[in-house]
């Protein structure tokens, strides 16, 4: 295929990825080494996956390295160091910030540049170490790790809190993605009990998947059944959302990509049947607060973000034959369906993620994307000339990033598109409202003994606007809302300590 490429399309010709398995596991099990050791060894993996025979000459001629920000361990110039361990000299180094959606947001720039003709050669690397970091804690231990700089860095939180979400405690993505879940049932008139049986079908399949990785950090297959059914082993945690519904971040694993142009693949020597082509991206924006969205049941970015991507690659969605979307929450793998147009009906539905999904497989920090794109290029490999979707999720399903990729290289390179950003369309948050507003979504959060503590509310107030609000009541009505629809619901809003109290009419 490479004498159809663009000399300068962008494609994987190297993907690696590994993960350091718990001992509980029944997979053979090895400490986890800090996450530079786990940058070199998966990039050195990529480098040879490309099959040249000399991954080592790909790495010396790196002229671009991205490094995906991990929460295990800071480093003095973390992209410094792997270069100096892997003989490189790139131009291009980058150490990124935080999100689900960074690393394609990393690829595509280093495609870009590929276009462009600044590069021909990058790589692309995450890692995260916080199972073995949270162990240590619990022994009292810290880390001892190489290349500390010298002063604490701040953590990189790219978002704004209004204050309303700080005095309500509207931090935490298992209650943000939950508010839009339920958003979503309540726009499309589905029973409590119908919506999570249907969420149970669409995360039961992910679990297969993991099931059947080397990689997953929990292989096991479980029903929907089990999945989305509360016990004192699996509790509740933000309604719908049980503990098996969950993201799992605190895992030890790695994945490096080798990024090329097609010209210089050509020059490498990689056989065509190791490469992987950009065909289509897409990156837009939602508001970034979750009131602020204007439509809580769907994603008007992600919709943006997806479409570009496929006129990019010139194809459509029935054209997609497999699918990894970002599968922190059950929310955002529905919210991707509906702005990819296929319904739950597709048998593309439950086959969602090549990779396993957050829960299931693992979701390292913001390295998940680099693992599902290794994922990808390995089911495209096997299926020659077909289409697959990745997308990534950042923050509070405000950042999305889409991509198609595929054996086939098309007939040219991809064209850019402006960003779609809708912080302009964000409704205002109000802080102290009084009176009568009208239930828009909620969620019912749980303590650790799996009883129901607090009911966060997003309302409309009828002179436009939305706030937060705390339920009145206790548990009892806690539970009550689990059972009967509060979506819709009118309350009346008393300004109390900083909260909003909402009392059901």
């Amino acid at each position: 295929m490479s004498t159809a490429a663009d000399p300068r399309a962008t494609c994987i010709i190297g993907a690696a990825r590994h993960t350091w398995h718990p001992f509980d596991v029944g997979i053979a099990s090895e400490p986890a080494p800090e996450p530079l050791d786990m940058w070199e060894r998966t990039a050195r993996d990529a480098a040879d996956d490309a099959g040249t025979g000399d991954g080592g000459a790909i790495l010396h001629a790196l002229e671009s390295i991205d490094v995906v920000y991990s929460q295990s361990w800071q480093y003095d110039d973390a992209v410094a160091r792997l270069a100096e361990r892997l003989g490189a000299a790139p131009r291009r180094r980058h150490y990124s910030g935080i999100g689900g959606s960074v690393p394609h947001v990393r690829a595509t720039e280093a495609a870009k540049e590929i276009r462009a003709g600044n590069l021909d050669l990058a790589l692309l690397t995450g890692a995260e170490a916080l199972a073995t970091v949270r162990r240590l804690k619990k022994a009292g231990e810290r880390p001892q790790w190489s290349f500390k700089p010298a002063e604490k860095r701040p953590f990189p939180m790219d978002m704004d809190f209004d204050p309303s979400e700080i005095s309500h405690s509207v931090f935490e993505a298992y209650l943000t993605f939950a508010l839009f879940d339920n958003a979503r049932r309540a726009h499309n008139g589905s029973g409590l009990d119908e919506h999570r049986a249907t969420l149970g079908r669409v995360m039961a399949p992910m679990t297969e998947v993991a099931a059947r990785s080397p990689h997953a950090w929990f292989p096991v297959a479980r029903s929907a059944t089990e999945i989305v059914t509360a016990t004192a082993d699996n509790r509740m945690v933000a309604y719908p959302y049980t503990k098996l519904m969950t993201a799992i971040m605190d895992v030890d694993m790695a994945a490096s990509l080798v990024l090329a142009s097609a010209e210089k693949a050509d020059a490498l020597g990689v056989p065509e049947q190791r490469r992987v082509y950009l065909r289509g991206w897409g990156y837009a924006e939602d508001p970034v607060h979750v009131a602020g969205h204007p439509e809580l049941w769907r994603s008007p970015a992600m919709a943006a973000a997806a479409g570009a991507a496929l006129a990019g690659a010139g194809i459509g969605a029935d054209d997609i034959a497999h699918l990894d979307l970002y599968s922190c929450f059950a929310s955002s793998v529905c919210f991707a369906l509906d702005a990819l147009g296929i319904g739950l009906d597709d048998a593309r539905a439950g086959a969602v993620t090549q990779t396993g999904g957050l829960p299931y497989h693992g979701g390292p920090g913001s390295n998940y994307m680099t693992h599902s794109l290794a994922a990808m290029a390995e089911t495209l490999r096997d299926d020659p000339g077909s289409y697959g979707v990745v997308s990534g999720v950042g923050m509070h399903m405000q950042k999305h990033a889409y991509g198609v990729w595929s054996t086939d290289p098309g007939a040219g390179v991809v064209a850019d598109r402006a960003p779609y950003v809708a912080d302009a369309e964000s409704v205002g948050i109000v802080t102290s409202p009084e009176g009568d507003a009208t239930v828009a979504t909620y969620s019912v959060l749980h303590g650790r003994d799996g009883e129901p503590e607090r009911a966060l509310l997003v309302c409309d107030l009828p002179g436009g606007g939305r706030c937060y609000a705390v339920l009145d009541g206790g548990p009892d009505v806690l539970r009550a809302a689990e059972v009967d629809e509060l979506v819709g619901r009118r309350v009346t809003l008393t300004p109390q300590d900083q909260l909003n109290v909402a009392r059901l009419g």
